[in-house]
């Protein structure tokens, strides 16, 4: 099922339905690093703006633009189905996968939405708030927090477990640009989101469950 807001001709797109073709790929995740360390394992959902050489870019909500790099090693998909890079084309919706630095991912995997017909719903109803340049975040927490949790602590993680972590947050959070995820001590993943107003921590359960935001 695809999640879908459209802000005047841009579309943001949350797709449940990578959710298995994420599942089965990607190696063993590798612990490292402080939650706070640079570029790392996250990714992106929207809608390809426009497609160059080596690069595309992607609408997110409110407009914001993601670069995509490309690589000789990116894989492409659409579902499981493998496809060529010339087949990514201006509007399709498409989940990216890759390593995260500021507003520029460099991809490892893109998979392109596979369903004929779309389901329909807003980011809102998700409850993101786009990002408004110099208005607070919203303070407000869904779900269930970790106890003990503390910003900036736990392992960023990489391979699987990024992929699968990153899939679950999008897919009930579409909108923002995950730079990262952090194993906690109690084994569940904080998934940090960048580019909206809330939510920016996404909490992730060792299953791959959506359990909780702030």
């Amino acid at each position: 099922m695809f999640v879908r807001r459209l802000t005047g001709s841009i579309a943001v797109v949350a797709a449940a339905a990578f959710s298995a073709a994420i599942f089965a790929q990607g190696a063993p995740g590798n612990g490292g690093g402080n939650a706070r360390s640079g570029p790392a394992a996250g990714g992106v959902v929207g809608t390809v703006d426009s497609v160059s050489a080596s690069s595309f870019a992607v609408l997110i909500l409110g407009g914001q633009k993601v670069t995509v790099k490309e690589a000789p090693t990116t894989e492409y998909r659409k579902g499981t189905i493998s496809i060529a890079a010339s087949a990514i084309a201006k509007g399709d919706s498409v989940l990216v996968l890759g390593i995260v630095s500021g507003s520029t991912i460099t991809a490892t995997r893109v998979i392109v939405q596979t369903t004929d017909k779309e389901v329909f719903a807003t980011s809102l109803t998700a409850g993101v708030i786009p990002l408004q340049h110099g208005a607070p975040s919203a303070e407000k927490q869904v779900g269930q927090i970790p106890a003990n949790y503390s910003q900036g602590t736990g392992t960023i993680v990489s391979g699987a477990e990024a992929n699968k972590a990153t899939g679950a947050a999008l897919t009930n959070y579409p909108g923002g640009i995950v730079d990262r995820i952090v194993m906690l001590s109690n084994g569940e993943y904080e998934v940090h989101n960048i580019g909206v107003n809330w939510p920016h921590h996404i909490f992730v359960s060792h299953d791959f469950e959506v359990v909780g935001a702030d």
